[in-house]
């Protein structure tokens, strides 16, 4: 059984940092493309971040710079570390795999996913 357990979001000041995880079991994720969507109320859900099963990263340009993809060394973990955190990213963060290892920035193209974790950037 795949799953995806997201961890790490809270409420955090602007200006400040949190560290998401993604954990993901049922299935080998070497070979996964991996990627970070959030979606906050009211509005669709967004691609944030992703990781393809080589490590090439994308990121929208409204987190570029600020936001940094990674996967730990067993490669069933991908991160998101976010700095420099503003109100407009309060949203609920979604982690998805996509099986044939490449990433996509639309959401229909993922196999699995996560529940999400929120996270809340006070002004």
């Amino acid at each position: 059984q795949v799953q995806l357990v997201e961890s790490g979001g809270g409420l955090v000041q602007a200006g400040g940092s949190l560290r998401l995880s993604c954990a993901a079991s049922g299935r080998t994720f070497s070979s996964y493309g991996m990627a970070w969507f959030r979606q906050a109320p009211g509005k669709e859900r967004e691609f944030v971040a992703a990781n393809t099963w080589t490590d090439n990263t994308y990121y929208a340009d409204s987190v570029k710079g600020r936001f940094t993809i990674s996967r730990g060394n067993a490669r069933n973990t991908v991160y998101l570390q976010m700095n420099s955190l503003k109100p407009e990213d309060t949203a609920v963060y979604f982690c998805a795999a996509r099986r044939n290892g490449d990433v996509s920035y639309t959401r229909h193209a993922y196999d699995y996913w996560g529940q999400g974790t929120q996270v809340t950037v006070s002004s």
